[in-house]
């Protein structure tokens, strides 16, 4: 597994550039799993930022190609964000980021292959999430 550790960083990002990442995570990280997701944004409107987060993820949880394979996911990566003891939106983004992150390798690579792009994944999300927080005015001391 990558030394990278993403979920060390989220406490020091606004809520703001959180529901960035989600967005990005969700929407854009997701496709390398497969995932062709796109909220209903009418549902989205108007809500302050823990309110469109819990409501994006909410809409994404429930696009699942294979039921199987993402519930199996969405176990390893909640079991993984519970150990990070966060809470709040850092915590959601937390599990999203793990989920999307663990759904990208595809069947039949072998671990060293799945090692591999999920220390891609990693270190993309960590990329994605320390150029949104120096948009927001914030440098991650990596």
């Amino acid at each position: 597994m990558s030394n990278v550790e993403l979920y060390k960083y989220l406490p020091q990002v606004p809520e703001i550039a959180l529901k960035e990442f989600i967005e990005w995570c969700v929407l854009e990280q997701s496709k390398a799993a497969g995932l062709e997701f796109k909220p209903d944004q009418n549902k989205l409107k108007n809500l302050e930022t823990p309110d469109y987060v819990k409501q994006l993820i909410d809409q994404f949880m429930k696009v699942r190609p294979d039921p199987i394979r993402a519930g199996l996911v969405a176990v390893i990566a909640g079991q993984q964000a519970d150990k990070h003891e966060l809470s709040g939106i850092p915590a959601i983004v937390d599990f999203v980021s793990l989920y999307v992150k663990f759904l990208i390798p595809k069947d039949g690579t072998n671990p060293e292959e799945a090692e591999g792009i999920l220390n891609k994944a990693t270190q993309h999300q960590l990329e994605q999430l320390t150029e949104i927080a120096k948009k927001h005015g914030v440098s991650l001391s990596l």
